[in-house]
């Protein structure tokens, strides 16, 4: 059995329909404090929604009886639950273009995972952890963005799918509240020392398999209806070889992908699906382009979901770039608690940013008299930053500017903040840049590690009673 495949769709039901971020903010990562505010690179949860199929919504499906499958410290679990979250999970998985497994096994691994959520969300909610609406808010706005519509198109599909909106805030929250009790708790188990980056610097450059391969790919993907007949078949694979044919005639990826994918990245990011471990893609796309030089077109290649074209934009074999995109930017923080809340904050921040636009405060200047952090003395600049030196939420957010253009207030685990892009360059790494990056890689591996032993350790101490199906 295929594990990392089940392990791609409960990564999947973590964040309700798929993997990906919801907003982000700025971690000490044993860097030196004071304005070098540093963060995991990984990202927050965030959702794809499901493509929509010629079959319709899973809703129309019949419901059955609901009944206990399991309790979790005197919570239930019933079965409506694990066949919803299964739903999400083939759904997902067929659009990535994955194996699917057997449906019993997959259940069981869904199980599972709700049976640990669970027990965390109560850990949570027992440490006096809570969500503020605002978040939610940003959430909920981060995801309609993420599948390219308006808030009001999200629940209107959502609607379709059978859930209603408070429901799926209601989601967002518990898993924004998941996210910051594992901070909370896991964060403080890892340290990086100059010794695991000079192992790490090794290993990666023993050889160039893809366990070590770092590749950003170009995607198009034209979907394919579920129980499609051959002529709407044959129709969408000719519109996949006509985007296919576009880009190897020199016409710009990026817009053939506007103007054929129906994947959210095609809207978004000109196609791109991002630099990542080989094995954080489907194993048709790697598979597919492996070995091929830097610039390559491949496809139309067929998954469950329908044809893709994709083109190998950068490939790394040593586990750190040289060169990358930086980032300078400023922002105002404020922080968040008992006297000051996220939704306060951010209407501070909402004054401050208009203010500026109007012409009538400078960003500077309000940085360095409500700013909360080491940077305010100096307006709130950053100074250059690479990728992965913010934590997911603000630098989802920071990527998304453009110089000049000021965000509109981001929560984050440190507050609330207000950001400018102030420039953004192509840099060669400096030899210590590239060791930063290396750390910050072998901290996330270790955050991974950390987690999985802090969530055994969970699920060990909760009581879990399984309750056979009703006769």
């Amino acid at each position: 059995m295929n594990h990392r495949v089940i392990a791609l769709a409960i990564a999947t039901l973590a964040s309700l329909l798929s993997q990906g971020a919801l907003a982000q903010g700025l971690r000490p990562s044993g860097a030196p404090s004071g304005k070098g505010l540093t963060a995991r690179p990984a990202a927050a949860p965030s959702i794809t929604l499901p493509a929509e199929t010629a079959s319709g919504s899973s809703s129309s499906a019949p419901r059955q009886a609901d009944f206990i499958v399991a309790v979790v410290n005197s919570e239930p679990v019933t079965n409506n639950e694990v066949r919803a979250r299964l739903a999400r999970a083939q759904a997902q998985l067929a659009q990535q273009g994955g194996a699917m497994p057997p449906r019993e096994l997959l259940a069981r691994e869904v199980l599972e995972r709700i049976i640990l959520e669970r027990a965390q969300l109560q850990q949570a909610k027992e440490s006096g952890l809570k969500v503020d609406d605002y978040a939610v808010s940003q959430a909920e706005q981060g995801v309609a963005r993420q599948n390219n519509m308006s808030v009001d198109d999200l629940y209107r599909r959502l609607a379709r799918d059978g859930m209603g909106k408070e429901r799926f805030r209601e989601e967002l929250r518990n898993q924004l509240l998941l996210q910051r009790l594992r901070e909370r708790e896991v964060e403080a188990r890892v340290k990086v020392t100059d010794l695991d980056i000079d192992q790490y610097l090794r290993e990666q450059q023993k050889g160039n398999d893809v366990a070590s391969m770092e590749i950003n790919l170009g995607h198009v993907l034209v979907l394919v209806p579920e129980n499609a007949s051959p002529v709407q078949v044959a129709e969408r694979q000719a519109r996949a070889q006509r985007a296919a044919d576009k880009v190897r005639a020199g016409e710009d990826f990026a817009a053939v992908a506007r103007e054929f994918s129906d994947a959210p990245e095609g809207q978004r990011a000109g196609g791109q699906l991002g630099m990542r471990p080989a094995d954080r893609y489907p194993e048709l796309f790697v598979n597919s382009t492996l070995g091929l030089p830097v610039g390559s077109i491949v496809g139309p290649v067929r998954s469950p979901a329908g044809f893709h074209v994709l083109k190998v934009i950068e490939r790394v074999t040593a586990g750190v770039p040289t060169t990358v995109v930086q980032n300078h930017a400023r922002h105002i923080l404020l922080r968040t608690g008992p006297q000051l809340s996220e939704s306060a904050a951010a209407a501070r921040l909402a004054d401050y940013r208009r203010r500026v636009q109007m012409g009538q405060a400078d960003f500077a200047a309000l940085a360095r008299e409500h700013s909360q952090d080491g940077s305010s003395k100096e307006g709130g600049d950053l100074g250059w930053a690479t990728p992965g030196r913010y934590v997911p939420e603000f630098e989802q957010a920071l990527n998304a500017l453009k110089p000049g253009d000021i965000s509109e207030p981001v929560v984050s685990r440190f507050g609330v903040h207000l950001i400018q892009l102030l420039e953004r360059r192509e840099a060669k790494l400096t030899q210590r840049e590239q060791r930063d990056m290396a750390r910050d890689t072998v901290r996330e591996k270790k955050l991974d590690e950390a987690y999985a032993t802090w969530a055994q350790e969970l699920r060990g101490r909760a009581y879990v009673e399984y309750r056979d199906p009703p006769q």
